[in-house]
């Protein structure tokens, strides 16, 4: 069986969430390669409000 991931979001002042289950490690991959997945280079107005809301985050990825 292939293992499968999740995606977390994680907060510069402390704490994650989260987002995803289930994914597969490809999929985990494209997800935390896509610019919207950091705050840095998100461009979106939902990621502009959640970094306005809780500061600087970025997504990763772990083991389920």
């Amino acid at each position: 069986m292939d293992e499968k991931y999740k995606i977390l979001r994680h907060y510069y002042k402390g704490g994650h969430r989260i987002l995803k289950h289930g994914l597969s490690l490809e999929e985990a991959q494209v997800h935390c390669s896509n610019p919207e997945s950091k705050s840095k280079t998100a461009t979106s107005p939902q990621a502009k409000k959640i970094t306005k809301r809780n500061g600087p985050w970025f997504d990763g990825y772990d083991p389920e």
